[in-house]
């Protein structure tokens, strides 16, 4: 026998869960692309996603998922043999780094591993190094979803303000827009990435690239950028197309207009303290479980943790075991062990990881929770007790 029918719940980092008031909004007839609604629907979208990232310069959107707004950010501002900085903390900084790569830029990685956040006087040091002021932007992400540490982004700024470092700052924010604190202006980032799919509830195939004026002068000499990713014509357009090179993904933009919709009505600080409060109940369960058992949270100091998503370590072949049987028996999708993978565990079967980004509250966390344990349970994984009551503590006192 399975309880797995019934409403299913994808407790993956992405895409998250999409709320119905968003995908009501997509369940309609096909609009005019030539004039009328959809043009001031998408004027004021773009605003109100800039109102998200917390800017007042320009917004580009591409019919793309996160790798693609990846090779517009680099396409806009680096020609080939241009240098860029990589700071790794996971796997997706280095995918970055692995996309401007192949498209001729001269890449320098400083990989921190899989448990550890971006250390600053490494940074000061490479800057230091490079006399000539060949990096051309420094790249990182604030949020990796694999290993799911969060960098501090105002502190990399300061290193490069100190070093008085000419380097392009760019962030990518997909995992983390809607989820973490980000003020794009207030923070000095230069270039910001993120997508639909994560925080902005929205269903895959929207990018999104922010940029300020200092970016856009590097546009003025960038030979990557194509007739399709360049971002100018989408960030200030003569006529509709522009947006979007070509016809507009239109039931993504009405259900885009609708997450907006929601996140001004809670309110971004709200927002990041629902993401926190819940981060914290996942976190005290998973403590509680690796009281008395293999299960370890990947990132040991919880200041360092995002409140998006929470990486796992338990050891193979526990991880996509229990992932396993949470999808036969409980109908939960846990996310797996992405970029893990070691020559002990090839496949990363020591790992998995909880997505609790956007549209999430209380008794979803604590359903997710509940399962984690039956599934424990009945796989005679060794943990320690007490784990939901450690949860529900936190969210009863937020």
């Amino acid at each position: 026998m399975t309880l797995a029918n019934g409403r299913t719940y994808l407790a993956i980092p992405g895409p998250s869960v999409m709320p119905d008031r968003v995908l009501q909004a997509m369940h309609r007839a096909a609009p005019n692309i030539y004039e009328g609604e959809l043009h001031d629907l998408t004027r004021a979208v773009v605003e109100d996603l800039k109102k998200v990232a917390d800017t007042r310069h320009q917004a580009a959107i591409y019919i793309a998922n996160g790798h693609g707004v990846w090779e517009a950010a680099v396409a806009n501002v680096f020609s080939r043999g241009d240098k860029a900085l990589v700071l790794g903390t996971g796997r997706f900084a280095q995918g970055w780094g692995e996309v401007a790569r192949r498209m001729g830029v001269e890449v320098e990685l400083i990989d921190f591993g899989r448990r550890a956040p971006i250390d600053p006087t490494k940074l000061t040091e490479a800057l230091a190094a490079d006399r000539d002021h060949r990096i051309k932007a420094v790249m990182c992400v604030q949020v990796d979803t694999a290993s799911s540490v969060r960098n501090d982004i105002p502190v990399l700024r300061r290193v490069l303000d100190e070093a008085g470092h000419p380097a392009l700052f760019m962030v990518d924010c997909i995992a983390s827009l809607a989820c973490d604190e980000f003020h794009m202006d207030d923070w000095g980032v230069d270039v910001m990435v993120s997508a639909s799919q994560k925080g902005l509830m929205t269903p895959p195939g929207l990018g999104f690239v922010f940029y300020n004026d200092k970016a856009d002068k590097a546009r003025d000499t960038a030979d990557l950028a194509s007739f399709y990713w360049d971002w100018r014509p989408r960030a200030e357009p003569q006529v509709y197309y522009q947006y979007f090179a070509g016809t507009a993904p239109t039931h993504h933009l009405f259900g885009l207009r609708e997450a907006l919709d929601m996140i001004a009505e809670e309110t971004l600080p709200t927002i990041w303290a629902r993401h926190s409060a819940l981060a914290r109940a996942i976190w005290a369960a998973c403590e509680a479980w690796g009281a008395e058992g293999p299960l370890e949270l990947n990132i040991s100091d919880p200041a360092l943790r995002s409140h998006a998503v929470t990486a796992l370590r338990i050891g193979a072949p526990h991880g996509t075991a229990l992932r396993h049987w949470l999808i036969e028996n409980a109908g939960v999708t846990l996310g797996i062990g992405l970029g893990m993978e070691t020559e002990e565990d090839p496949r990363g079967d020591g790992f998995f990881r909880i997505g609790h980004m956007g549209h999430v509250n209380a008794h979803m966390v604590m359903g997710v929770l509940g399962a984690i344990q039956s599934g424990l349970t009945a796989l005679n994984i060794p943990h320690g007790r007490g784990a939901l009551d450690a949860a529900a503590e936190v969210l009863a006192r937020p």
